[in-house]
């Protein structure tokens, strides 16, 4: 305590110091938004810039202005009529956003110089005025049509031509974008006209294309569905007629050889029984010679006891026996035989049958393929018919879609009226749907200076076009 009243004469000093520094410090401390440049100036030779920074400014040394960096909008207007490089007088409006640039080196020292502590407007103002002689300038270069057409090529050549005068004062385009052109001749608007009618021009000649080839689209599938339906049809009837006479051969070669075979097995049946009537027969005669043997050897033995007419009467009997045989089997030959010949001649007969219902079943599908070929060709006759309609429905169809699109044309008329004589009214038809629009313009409008007597003016004529200059 004794201290610090001691040197209290140094802490005093010290304290003052300390508590001016502070106030200072607090007084000069600044703090720069994004969107403004503080510049402070006075100490250095060079100023000191903070952008979205802090800094200090030491007081009555140092002074610190302002430079906005927003973004500032400027409707540009040309105030008055410019003439295009066609000579046509129009208006332009342009929306544009400039600011400060603080980009490129040098340019916000620049900016600094020219717009220090103004506001946006101000600074808005001043690049109004030379953004409107740019575009001024521009519209003199470029006609009518390339502004209106190509606006993009227009907002270009604006920004190129005024982008070294506002680099010079620190501002850049950010944005132009062209709003409109007006004049007071119609010009803009017939333009417009001439456009709608080329494209409603085309869009009625597209439709009608679109309607042809529809149409005829259509005509191709038709005649191709009754080409492929005829084609099928004959295919179909081709087959089942093939099926047919296949059906019919077989149904021949099967009844033929069941009647072959059924002849073949009654004469296999037939030859059997001859055989087993030959054999029947054999056996009877072998039975019979057995039955001589036995007598004659019964006659050997009694022969010694019987006289010359008992053996005489045994040879009688022994020969009418053997007759007797013989004839038998003569008969069961012949009956034989007899029976072979029925059974040979009921083959045949079956034979000749089953021919005959060859031939008829042959001759019922012969007619029957004929039918079919006929009713084929009656079909395919009402189909051709048909697609000959059809074909001839298309191409009036065709000739309507045609004929439409004829009338959709637009053509172009020139009335001529008389030189002295003036028409009170003069009234024009038109066809439902038609219209009436402004003519396309002369290529060449310079003037066609005719030579001549009143008779070439046309000043006797009775009627405009007689005269010699409409000729």
């Amino acid at each position: 305590m004794s201290f610090i009243l001691g040197n209290l004469g140094l802490i005093i000093p010290i304290a003052i110091v300390v508590i001016a520094l502070v106030i200072l410090v607090a007084i000069g401390y600044v703090k720069a938004p994004p969107n403004t440049a503080f510049i402070i100036s006075g100490l250095r030779k060079k100023n000191r810039v903070l952008i979205g920074q802090s800094g200090i400014r030491i007081p009555f040394l140092e002074r610190m202005d302002k430079l906005t960096l927003e973004l500032i909008p400027i409707d540009v207007k040309t105030s008055s009529e410019v003439p295009t490089a066609d000579y046509i007088n129009v208006r332009a409006d342009a929306a544009v956003n400039i600011k400060v640039d603080n980009e490129t080196e040098g340019a916000l020292e620049q900016a600094a110089v020219n717009f220090l502590n103004l506001d946006g407007g101000s600074i808005g103002r001043i690049a109004r005025e030379v953004l409107e002689g740019n575009m001024r300038e521009i519209i003199g270069q470029m006609t009518l049509e390339e502004m209106v057409g190509d606006r993009q090529k227009f907002a270009d050549k604006v920004k190129e031509n005024a982008a070294p005068d506002l680099a010079g004062m620190g501002l850049k385009i950010v944005a132009f974008n062209v709003q409109n052109f007006e004049d007071h001749n119609g010009v803009i608007e017939n333009l417009g006209v001439d456009n709608v009618v080329r494209i409603q021009k085309k869009a009625a000649i597209s439709r009608a294309e679109s309607e042809r080839d529809i149409a005829k689209a259509k005509s191709q599938a038709a005649k191709e569905a009754n080409d492929a339906k005829v084609e099928a049809a004959e295919q179909i009837a081709e087959k089942n007629a093939q099926l047919e006479r296949r059906q019919a051969a077989l149904k021949k070669d099967v009844d033929t050889q069941k009647a072959q075979a059924d002849a073949a097995q009654q004469i296999e049946a037939e030859k059997q029984r001859q055989l087993r009537d030959v054999a029947a027969t054999n056996a009877d005669i072998a039975k019979a010679e057995r039955e001589a043997d036995l007598k004659r050897k019964e006659i050997e033995l009694r022969e010694y006891e019987l006289d010359a007419l008992v053996r005489k009467q045994a040879d009688a009997d022994k020969y009418a026996a053997e007759k007797k045989a013989e004839a038998d089997l003569i008969r069961r030959q012949k009956d034989a035989e007899a029976k072979a010949y029925e059974i040979e001649q009921q083959a045949k007969a079956q034979k000749a049958k089953a021919d005959a219902d060859k031939y008829a079943a042959e001759k019922e599908a012969e007619a029957d393929l004929i039918r079919r070929q006929k009713d084929a060709e009656a079909k395919a006759y009402e189909i051709e018919q048909e697609a000959r309609a059809a074909k001839a429905k298309a191409d009036a169809d065709r000739y309507a879609a045609e004929q439409k699109a004829a009338m959709l044309k637009m053509r172009e008329f020139t009335i001529h009226f008389p030189l002295y004589a003036h028409p009170d009214k003069v009234f024009i038809g038109l066809t439902g749907g038609a219209q009436l629009l402004p003519p396309t313009p002369w290529k060449d409008d310079r003037p066609i200076v005719v030579y001549g007597t009143s008779i070439q003016q046309g000043g006797c004529a009775s009627r405009p076009g007689i005269s010699g200059n409409q000729q």
